[in-house]
């Protein structure tokens, strides 16, 4: 596998010596609420907190989970020596399928599509922004010019939360450490397709959860790739060059944080 390149859909962390990861949401704010009081005692400064995706979608409370990440982004920033870039935030499938929605008036068949992420999710995140999934189909029945105004009101909504909208445009595809470290670590959202370049990877992140599993070897040049959603519900799973830390929050398991550190090597798991 060849050397990555400088692509702003993915950030470097440096070299730090620990890195808190944090698994799929799926808008337990509650689980979010107590794994942060846990994480909050344990933070030393230098350290990175990295949040792997899905915030919304399943669970009931999205709009909340999206506030409790940007209240404890402040209070995290208000610790000692604590830097804007020791927070970074992934792209989920979630979030992915939230922006498709947003522009499905262009989708060749915009019914199926929206059918098919209210299935996958996205119905409970359009009731917590107070929106109904019933106009969007009923938008569908309008045509182009009716999914537009439905868009444009979701998109009105999300304004009306301070820091969502932003929040939402931020987010990264994939982040890792120094590639000259001693042990340099990959973390991803769900997927990754070990016979393809990072920065080809495209739709990868999202959907390569099989792809993820076949993984044999070492991704080059990173010793080890964390995720931290699992679409098949396995469970926690680490081994030398791979680590699922999906508790199955958002469907009857733990919200989970696992933290690394510069041997690749989980040396606390905090769970809420």
């Amino acid at each position: 596998m060849s050397k990555t390149i400088k692509d702003n859909r993915f950030t470097t962390l440096g070299s730090p010596k620990r890195i808190w990861a944090i698994s799929a949401i799926h808008g337990e704010v509650d689980k979010l609420t107590a794994l942060h009081d846990a994480l909050l005692e344990h933070i030393r400064p230098g350290d990175k907190i990295i949040y792997l995706g899905n915030y919304i979608g399943y669970g009931e409370r999205a709009v909340e989970s999206v506030d409790e990440i940007l209240a404890f982004r402040r209070l995290v920033l208000a610790q000692p020596a604590m830097m804007a870039h020791d927070l970074i935030y992934l792209r989920g499938t979630q979030e992915e399928m939230w922006q498709k929605l947003l522009q499905i008036q262009f989708a060749p068949n915009p019914a199926d599509v929206l059918l098919w992420m209210l299935g996958n999710g996205l119905s409970n995140t359009l009731y917590a922004y107070g929106l109904s999934p019933h106009d969007g189909i009923e938008a569908c029945r309008a045509g182009v010019m009716g999914l537009t105004k439905w868009t444009g009101k979701i998109r009105e909504t999300v304004r009306n939360h301070p820091g969502h909208e932003i929040f939402g445009t931020q987010l990264l595809r994939a982040a890792h450490t120094n590639e000259d470290a001693d042990y340099p670590m990959l973390f991803v959202h769900a997927g990754i397709d070990g016979q393809k370049s990072l920065s080809d990877q495209n739709d990868n992140f999202w959907w390569a959860g099989k792809e993820f599993e076949a993984i044999d070897a070492p991704y080059a040049p990173f010793e080890k790739v964390v995720r931290g959603y699992d679409p098949d519900h396995g469970g926690i799973k680490m081994n030398c060059i791979t680590a699922t830390i999906d508790g199955g929050c958002g469907f009857g398991g733990p919200l989970v944080c696992a933290g690394f550190d510069q041997s690749g090597d989980s040396f606390q798991m905090l769970e809420a």
